[in-house]
């Protein structure tokens, strides 16, 4: 199958993973509509592929308000008629031990990994019941399958967005796809950026957001009747 011509909305769609997965998907003739909350990095991602022969809109989407999914979601629609695929990928990772209480850092975890994803499938969920197709793509972690130290609230929290991709998917019926991405370590600007030992460490083994795009492309490329469930994507040498 296919992915040209196709719609596809992309959160976090500014950086790391959503950016390298909008640069994929649009080189292969998807119409991607990107959404991240930084305006600025989004028109110039928006004018990169436009340059380079691909089609893209955006708008400035902050995923813990559920008014601006509703909003990329009807800019999709609005533009294109349909939305094939929801790529919820905003994610953050302020991860630090319990014991420091970093509260804000909680609360911010659970809104965008968390309710982000809910309120994107309440903004698409409508459009792909009335259109009789849809894919919900969903970024988790290895995260969600392991807990360690620091990680917890984070952990936690990609728990939940397994948990909630899978009952999804078990609602969904079979006219709608449902796909759990699971990466490992990955060179973002937060690890870059790290300052831990521990984790200047772990970036030695991290992999390109190119190589998790491919993933997300591999899922949607299978054909209608195929559901690819989840993909668990890491580096070699992590364990």
């Amino acid at each position: 199958m296919s992915i040209k011509n196709k719609i596809v909305v992309i959160t976090g769609a500014s950086s790391g993973i959503g950016e390298a997965t909008a640069l994929l998907l649009a080189e292969r003739g998807a119409k991607v509509v990107l959404g991240a909350r930084g305006a600025d990095r989004l028109e110039a991602l928006a004018a990169r592929i436009v340059n380079s022969g691909g089609e893209a809109v955006y708008a400035s989407t902050d995923v813990r308000r559920r008014e601006d999914l509703s909003r990329l979601v009807t800019l999709a629609c609005e533009r294109y008629g349909k939305i094939d695929v929801l790529v919820s990928n905003a994610g953050v990772m302020p991860i630090s031990p319990l014991d420091d209480l970093r509260v804000e850092d909680w609360e911010d975890m659970i809104d965008v990994n968390i309710k982000g994803v809910l309120y994107g499938i309440a903004a698409a969920l409508p459009v792909f019941r009335r259109q009789g197709f849809g894919h919900f793509v969903n970024t988790a972690s290895t995260a969600g399958h392991k807990t360690v130290p620091n990680q917890s609230v984070y952990s936690g929290t990609k728990f939940a967005v397994r948990a909630i991709s899978e009952g999804l998917r078990q609602e969904a019926g079979d006219n709608l796809r449902v796909t759990i991405i699971s990466p490992g370590i990955v060179k973002t600007g937060y690890t870059e950026n790290a300052t831990d030992p521990v984790v200047r460490e772990k970036l030695r083994l991290a992999m390109t957001p190119d190589a998790v795009a491919r993933a997300i492309a591999y899922a949607i490329e299978q054909p209608d009747d195929i559901d690819v469930n989840e993909i668990v994507i890491r580096p070699t040498a992590q364990v």
